[in-house]
């Protein structure tokens, strides 16, 4: 999560390797990195548009990319704290690539259209912090719910969504726990979800996620950082004790030598391999749960 203990971590992180965030920062901008990712394998022609979708609190602003033939499985992309931006834009051109209509959903609609921060700034730049955790702060399970599901009544409308395959859904960092929300709250809709350094997904709250696993059908694919793990190394064994009673399908892996916020090629701790890892079990299981 983000927090005091994982900016220690990433301090950590940069003196080991002789960097310091000014360094990395300069000439890897959100748009440089994302033009760093890996093609993809026999890649589909797609077309993205910025789209507004009517929600209960108001119009949402979002980007639909998509194949441009055909109708097919739908995914929404939900960002990380920073919000919208080119790299999740990115990483939603690149899934439709692979066959899927994709949301990437802007989750501060209510405050503010389009990125929060600058695309050269992230979560841990000089003064973003105090931008963004207000805006965190400012939805709720509620909102993930009523927002999710005006999302999947928009894209179910769309010529280019097939409404009888299941929906897939990602989240990361604070919104990784909205794949299992979501999923307890649309059953009948939600086909798979995908967690990438997700916070709060076992807590003692009486509304944490793992205890949904009883309303679920989908099947998962939640992918920790090591430094989150070795800070609450129980919250795995409280997911799959609660996925394994419910009989919810699940792939927990603490992914090795990362740091929470690895994932998205505009972090200061991207972790190529580890994210290309964990992206390709994605695809595994959208091609098995969402086709």
């Amino acid at each position: 999560m983000c927090d005091d203990q994982t900016e220690r971590d990433i301090d950590e992180y940069f003196r080991r390797n002789g960097l310091t965030r000014r360094q990395f920062n300069v000439g890897t901008t959100a748009a440089a990195l994302a033009m760093m990712l890996p093609p993809v394998a026999n890649a589909v022609e797609v077309a993205g548009q910025d789209v507004v979708i009517q929600t209960p609190d108001g119009e949402a602003d979002a980007w639909f990319v998509h194949p441009v033939d055909g109708a097919h499985a739908a995914v929404m992309l939900w960002p990380s704290i920073v919000g919208i931006r080119g790299s999740f834009r990115a990483m939603g051109r690149r899934l439709a690539e692979s066959g899927y209509a994709v949301l990437v959903i802007n989750p501060y609609y209510r405050s503010v259209k389009g990125p929060v921060i600058p695309e050269d700034k992230g979560f841990r730049s000089p003064g973003m912090r105090d931008v963004l955790i207000p805006f965190a702060r400012s939805l709720s399970p509620e909102t993930c719910i009523t927002d999710g599901s005006a999302f999947v009544a928009w894209l179910d409308s769309q010529p280019a969504v097939d409404a009888s395959r299941k929906v897939g859904s990602i989240g990361y960092c604070m919104t990784g726990s909205y794949c299992m929300r979501l999923a307890a709250a649309m059953p009948d809709r939600i086909g798979a979800g995908c967690s990438f350094h997700g916070g709060g997904l076992a807590t003692e709250q009486e509304d944490s996620p793992h205890l949904l696993a009883p309303k679920m059908k989908a099947s998962f694919l939640i992918a920790i950082a090591e430094n989150d793990d070795e800070r609450n190394p129980q919250e795995k064994v409280l997911l799959r004790e609660a996925f394994d009673a419910a009989g919810v399908e699940a792939e927990i892996e603490v992914y090795e030598g990362t740091l929470h916020g690895w994932c998205p090629p505009d972090s200061d701790v991207y972790n190529e391999v580890q994210a290309e890892r964990a992206w390709s079990r994605m695809l595994v299981l959208f091609e098995r749960e969402l086709a």
